[in-house]
């Protein structure tokens, strides 16, 4: 290979410090060296990497591209040496984490400063799903990790389940809505004649999950626990909502809590895992996480 990863470190070195000599001394090598894998390089290569026809060698335009492409070369060189001395340790190198969309992933981000913080340099890649689309998740291998699983797995198991607890949901409308002036608590009949907002499930092959539906009711079907929330503020449908997901729109009075005659039971989360998974990271999330201080105020 003409180009090895040495010429790159030493033509790096070159530019940033600014002389032969002072790039010999940052590589604690002797002038001479440099100056030959430099000559070496370009021979090899048949051009001209700098330019000596002044007092300073300067970089010519190629070897001035050279050294910009180069350092790509030498990051990702260290990074691999990285990833290699983390897997020896048992340090994954990723950790795919799956949120449900009934937890803020903002309630997390303590988490992962607490997680950098302590030099681990396993990299992490976080996802929002909805309903069933976490238990998907996990068991097609798009996470590793499900932060808030919601109800029961798929049957056929594989995996771990640590529970978390129950989050409050409750039917919601805004002021202006119809079923705001209704007498409580609203009879099913009534509730089925008004357009139900529904998140729409992010499950990819196991069977779509849903809540709050009724018989043949006319269904509006939003990409995500958010936009469900601000439809429903503007009036464009009724449903249930997690209570904390709704807490300020209710102090507000941007919606107002409903009773209803026929409740929907309060949805168990929990931390899910696949069976035989192991891995220093997925281990310090799952005792971190296991302390619950970050989910007061959604789990009951």
């Amino acid at each position: 290979m003409r180009i090895t990863l040495d010429a790159l470190n030493v033509l790096d070195a070159i530019d940033r410090k600014g002389s032969f000599a002072a790039a010999a001394e940052t590589l604690h090598r002797v002038p001479s060296a440099v100056t030959y894998t430099v000559q070496k390089l370009e021979q090899d290569l048949d051009l001209a990497l700098f330019d000596r026809s002044g007092h300073r060698a300067r970089l010519t335009p190629a070897g001035r591209k050279l050294v910009q492409e180069g350092r790509h070369l030498l990051r990702a060189a260290d990074d691999l040496e990285s990833l290699v001395k983390r897997v020896a340790t048992g340090w994954e190198t990723e950790l795919r984490i799956a949120i449900s969309d009934l937890i803020p992933v903002a309630r997390l981000y303590a988490i992962l400063g607490e997680f950098y913080d302590a030099g681990h340099a396993t990299r992490l890649r976080l996802s929002e799903e909805t309903f069933g689309g976490n238990w998907d998740a996990l068991m097609s291998g798009r996470a590793d990790l499900i932060v808030g699983a919601p109800g029961d797995g798929p049957p056929e198991g594989g995996y771990n389940v640590r529970p978390l607890g129950e989050v409050s949901f409750v039917f919601v409308v805004a002021p202006q809505h119809p079923l705001a002036r209704v007498e409580e608590p609203i009879p099913e009949s009534i509730i089925r004649q008004h357009r139900v907002i529904v998140a729409a499930d992010s499950s990819r092959h196991l069977p779509p999950r849903s809540s709050g539906i009724a018989g043949t009711q006319d269904i509006l079907t939003l990409p995500s626990m958010e936009a469900k929330r601000e439809a429903h503020c503007r009036g464009l449908g009724i449903g249930y909502m997690p209570r904390h997901l709704v807490a300020r729109d209710l102090a507000s009075g941007r919606l107002l809590a409903r009773k209803v005659a026929t409740d929907i039971a309060h949805p168990r989360l929990a931390l899910a895992w696949r069976e035989n998974t192991e891995g220093l990271a997925l281990d310090w999330f799952l005792s971190r996480l296991s302390r619950l201080d970050w989910v007061e105020g959604i789990i009951d």
